[in-house]
């Protein structure tokens, strides 16, 4: 008994062993130095190559841009009764994109979740970046552009006030409010950082814009206090934001009362459906850096794991949001909400392969023969969204980085499909079937959102280049020599390599 005693406490006193967020035993000196060493050495040929490209896209949207403005809205693809059709897919597609930064760096930081800190500071570059993709399109989308500033509450000559009970103002507010926030929280972040930089400068302008960026930052006692309450505060913030930011963007559709739209389901659908896409974007950025970086110590596969995890988490809240749909529409009793979901958007013609299924043949022969016009766009969406995640249920693809970075493309693109199917299939079809007219892109709606990737990845080149993709100080405190009792249990010896990397 007494034995059995002694090997149960023994058991409860045996520290639970968690793989390491840092691997190899990297030191704080290896860590500061493979990091800030990205923005120091000179850049690399490929750097200069994908710079080039990436601007030559952007250019391309600029131009499709001053084009359209000098033009009109009418050089789209819009008619009757498409009114909102790419700009406004684009539009939710880069807002949902912009929303893991903020994820990973607020909730995850107040949930204590360590593993954040070594993807924390490209996640939230991404989140500006994105926005700024987003915020494209809302603006041109107006036709005139240089009347834009009418969304602002101000006094006008013409004593036209804002319609406040319109959520595409909340958009307004929501939207640049979440852009502030997002700014301020990633740059309180960087500060730290930037006084290493400064601090490891060999040229003088290098140490001039790098001191006037870190705000004289010197690492003291009293700095670090005003710095953990000012980032708690930002990310307290930032928190609700996440919520509300994507729910106020889904409200453009839920109030409405157009059939395919007018559905409560909107707000956590698309907040979790921006989740979804946000952290497959993360890792679509972040696996070529970490391989051509090697990063591979610093962003390890259990950091891979757990993203893939989250994904798995939202697909799947995605996933039954599609189901729910069918479900509103079907017990809603509305035959336009049927209409929307089971004839025009459900329908493919492979339907007609299940033709000899008892009961409900019939049905499927007479879908299978009157397919909706865009089905290859919501069975693609089905593909990507629901089919394709569910690969990592398996751990073999969780830790695969060539098939975690295929199967986050392929959310990628099924989240595009998601907001283009909401968008025109609700739409090209309304309630009489002499309004009905189909949507065909134009090459100024391909090549302005074709551009918005170009300006997506020049800023991400131009800031991995200058600025520390890792936070280097956050990496450094989840060391094990971080820790004040590092090497000083009286239970149990630190393993050997452990106090190796301690001294």
């Amino acid at each position: 008994m007494a034995d059995a005693i002694m090997q149960s406490r023994e058991a409860a006193e045996q520290r639970i062993t968690r793989a390491p967020l840092v691997t190899n035993n990297r030191s704080m000196a290896w860590i500061t130095d493979h990091v800030a060493s990205v923005t120091e050495k000179k850049a690399p040929a490929w750097w200069w190559v994908l710079f080039t490209i990436s601007s030559a896209l952007a250019v391309c949207s600029v131009l499709c841009i001053g084009y359209l403005i000098s033009t009109g809205v009418g050089v789209w693809g819009l008619n009757h009764p498409v009114g909102w059709a790419w700009d406004i897919t684009n539009f939710v597609f880069w807002i949902g994109i912009g929303h893991a930064g903020t994820l990973i760096s607020a909730i995850l930081f107040l949930t204590r979740q360590k593993w954040r800190t070594s993807i924390n500071r490209a996640a939230e570059a991404m989140t500006l970046f994105a926005v700024v993709c987003a915020g494209i399109f809302p603006l041109i989308h107006v036709g005139r552009i240089w009347m834009v500033w009418f969304l602002a509450p101000v006094p006008n000559s013409n004593a036209i006030w804002q319609n406040f009970r319109s959520p595409l103002l909340w958009d307004v507010f929501a939207v640049s409010t979440y852009f502030t926030v997002s700014i301020l929280f990633w740059y309180t972040g960087l500060v730290p950082d930037l006084a290493t930089l400064r601090d490891r400068a060999k040229t003088k302008l290098r140490k001039f814009i790098y001191g006037i960026a870190a705000l004289g930052w010197r690492g003291g006692n009293r700095q670090w206090k005003h710095y953990e309450m000012a980032y708690l505060i930002l990310a307290g913030l930032s928190t609700p934001l996440v919520l509300s930011v994507h729910s106020v963007v889904s409200f453009d559709f839920a109030t409405s009362v157009i059939p395919g739209w007018h559905t409560t389901i909107f707000p956590p659908y698309f907040v979790a459906g921006a989740i979804f896409g946000g952290f497959a974007m993360v890792l679509t950025i972040m696996l070529p850096a970490r391989a051509i970086f090697g990063l591979h110590d610093l962003i390890t596969d259990d950091h891979v794991d757990k993203m893939c995890k989250i994904i798995v988490l939202t697909g799947s809240i995605v996933g039954y949001a599609y189901a729910m749909e069918f479900f509103i529409a079907w017990y809603s009793g509305n035959p336009y909400e049927r209409y929307v979901f089971v004839h025009n958007r459900l329908a493919a013609p492979f339907f007609s392969w299940f033709s000899w299924v008892p009961g409900i043949g019939p049905q499927m022969a007479e879908l299978g023969a009157n397919p909706a016009p865009y089905w290859w766009a919501y069975w693609s969406m089905i593909f990507c969204n629901v089919v394709a995640p569910q690969l990592f249920w398996s751990r073999y693809f969780r830790r695969h980085a060539i098939w975690v970075f295929i199967i986050c493309n392929f959310v990628n693109a099924g989240m595009w499909f998601e907001r283009f199917v909401i968008i025109v299939t609700s739409l090209h079809r309304d309630f009489l079937p002499s309004s009905w007219n189909m949507f065909h892109p134009t090459w100024v709606d391909i090549w302005t959102f074709t551009g918005t990737f170009g300006i997506f990845l020049a800023l991400f080149l131009l800031f991995i280049r200058w600025l520390p993709m890792i936070c280097i100080f956050e990496v450094k405190a989840v060391l094990p020599e971080a820790d004040p009792h590092h090497g000083h249990d009286d239970h149990h010896e630190e393993p050997a390599a452990l106090k190796g990397a301690a001294h």
